[in-house]
């Protein structure tokens, strides 16, 4: 049995439950809040960092061993593929998701929208939330840019590039905060995205004490 720790407002952890189901490999999924993590959970990845991932007794924790791990072992489809040239662009674009677009958007907003005001009673700072939304702006017009000239972000066929920032943008856009009517392009990347088998069990996702956006579990927005 393949076990997930993870939790809806973790990107990494739903990067890595899309790379499984695009990979077709069963798993479960148990959740842990990121804010207040259990024991156990540290005693799997001292680093304190969801996702972990359990299989046969074996555990793998952190974003590219467990990404890595589960490319080597499903060679049928394969989400890191082309040249050496093609293959550095999807690394290089699922790092700058997995990275920048988390330090400069997915952070704040999960800590002012969620974390402050569930956990810690208190209301977003509006100042914050301004330079998150000017970041935001800034990788949209990014991912407008790279669709305006490829079927997918890294080029003409779907990889973890795609996956890694719709995982991020997943929990924006549940949030009801991505300015889609701005971006064509991006608009219709992302609609191509979570029409994907694969992104089925996200629209599901429920966060605790949020309602989803009206349009997030929308194909066609």
């Amino acid at each position: 049995m393949v076990l997930l720790l993870h939790h809806p407002v973790s990107a990494i952890s739903k990067k890595i439950r899309i790379i499984m189901a695009e990979k077709k490999i069963l798993f479960v999924l148990r959740e842990e809040e990121p804010w207040n993590l259990s024991a156990e959970m540290y005693k799997l990845n001292p680093a304190g960092e969801l996702p972990v991932f359990i299989f046969d007794g074996n555990v793998i924790s952190g974003n590219y061993a467990i990404t890595e791990f589960l490319e080597e072992i499903n060679t049928d489809n394969k989400l890191i593929t082309g040249d050496a040239k093609q293959k550095a662009e999807i690394r290089r674009l699922s790092e700058w998701f997995d990275n920048k677009f988390s330090k400069e958007v997915s952070n704040s907003l999960i800590n002012e929208k969620i974390y402050k005001r569930f956990y810690k009673g208190l209301s977003p700072d509006s100042k914050i939330l301004k330079t998150t939304f000017n970041n935001l702006n800034f990788h949209m017009e990014y991912i407008d840019w790279l669709c305006e000239s490829r079927n997918y972000l890294a080029g003409n066929v779907f990889s973890l590039a795609d996956i890694s920032a719709a995982a991020q943008l997943s929990i924006i856009d549940y949030l009801g905060d991505v300015p889609w009517e701005g971006y064509k392009n991006a608009k219709l990347w992302y609609s191509k995205i979570k029409s994907r088998p694969s992104f089925k069990d996200i629209l599901k996702d429920n966060i605790k004490g949020i309602l989803p956006s009206k349009h997030y579990a929308n194909l066609d927005f």
